[in-house]
């Protein structure tokens, strides 16, 4: 399942975990398009979080590989069995004995609990198993064939689309992908990120010891190995770092706040522009002995300052929480539609309010009841 239903998240009387997110789990303003927001203007290491979404992807096109071999494999058993190939029964031996594929979303290797989750593992772990044991050359693979002249025989009606899957999100919308994947897409997919983020120097290289590195660049360079346990190591230490290092300052801004940063800036600017203005018509109007239904206005750029200045130091507008809208970019503002953090947000907001309230109070009497003199 790519999503809870909305009963099980409005259940969910907590702050989501890092791999709620990226299993597309939650909704706005912690889900993961929050987060890459997040990781690429702020923690400015949005590329850790590509590498664990090519890697997720990387998985579920393996998956759909070998659902679609098993499924190929299926409809032409009666001429494998006619054929009396010795290659082609065990193909189908291995795929009577990989069984269904679950098209889960790809999570750390050894982090997740519970009867299912080991289910899941031992999946992933026979689907690796398979891949390696049907390793060959890019265009060589016989499955690759089998899987194509066996596709030539179903029916034009009972074939996939050709709609491209661009994401591992869409990969949970049918049992089917969008297009047929070949080994070589495989094959491809593996080398991308491996020269894309792993290899020293590459385009988009991520920080990762040298000793989780290496092996990766031998399984795939000189093992000619594709399946997903190959990033296995490096994809559990990219979750580790960001779960570390990311993911708790992520939840401070978005489940306890609704402003980011430049937003907030503006804001104490405009409060030290406002207590400004308002000190000085205090004073203004105490020196020069104003009557007090004139100094009255000066509650005007206290409650103004004051709102600012708490907007400020709690990060969070009050106003726009109790709207309902938490802020993706500047003055980009978007609904908040997890029902936990919206409380967060309210109970967040309204002591905000409450603190600008009394500040902006405390001002404006003091300087409305204070003697006043004429100089």
């Amino acid at each position: 399942m790519a999503f809870d239903s909305f009963s099980d998240i409005e259940q969910r009387n907590r702050l989501p975990t890092l791999f709620e997110v990226l299993s597309r789990r939650t909704l706005a303003p912690v889900d993961l398009f929050s987060f890459y927001i997040y990781m690429r203007d702020q923690q400015r290491s949005v590329d850790y979080l590509d590498f664990w979404l090519d890697v997720s992807q990387h998985m579920s096109l393996c998956r759909h590989y070998v659902r679609e071999l098993r499924r190929s494999v299926l409809v032409a058993t009666p001429d494998l069995e006619k054929s009396g190939s010795k290659r082609s029964s065990t193909v189908l031996d291995n795929l009577e004995n990989l069984g269904d594929i679950p098209l889960v979303e790809a999570g750390p290797s050894g982090m997740r609990g519970g009867i299912r989750d080991a289910e899941e593992r031992e999946a992933d772990q026979r689907l690796s198993a398979f891949l390696r044991s049907d390793g060959r050359p890019a265009g060589h693979s016989p499955q690759s064939s089998l899987g194509s002249q066996s596709a030539a025989r179903i029916p034009s009606n009972e074939r996939p689309s050709g709609r491209s899957l661009s994401t591992p999100e869409m990969a949970h919308d049918s049992n089917s992908p969008g297009h047929t994947v070949a080994r070589p897409d495989i094959r491809a997919s593996a080398e991308k990120i491996l020269y894309t983020f792993l290899l020293p120097g590459s385009e988009r290289e991520v920080v990762l010891p040298e000793e989780l590195v290496v092996p990766v660049i031998q399984m795939i360079e000189e093992e000619g190995r594709d399946d997903p346990e190959v990033f296995d190591q490096v994809k559990d230490y990219v979750f580790q770092a960001m779960e570390r290092d990311a993911f708790p300052g992520f939840l401070q801004a978005k489940a306890l706040g609704n402003l980011v940063p430049l937003s907030v800036l503006a804001r104490l600017a405009f409060a030290l522009i406002s207590f400004g203005g308002g000190f000085w018509g205090a004073f203004y109007v105490v020196l020069r002995d104003k009557p007090r239904h004139i100094r009255c206005w000066v509650i005007l750029p206290f409650v103004i300052a004051s709102y600012f200045l708490t907007s400020y130091q709690y990060k969070i507008d009050p106003v726009m929480a109790f709207l309902g809208y938490s802020e993706y970019t500047f003055m980009n503002w978007a609904p908040i539609r997890e029902p936990y953090v919206r409380k967060l947000l309210n109970k967040r907001a309204t002591a905000t309010a409450l603190t600008a309230f009394f500040v902006a109070a405390a001002l404006s009497i003091l300087f409305i009841l204070v003697p006043g003199t004429m100089l």
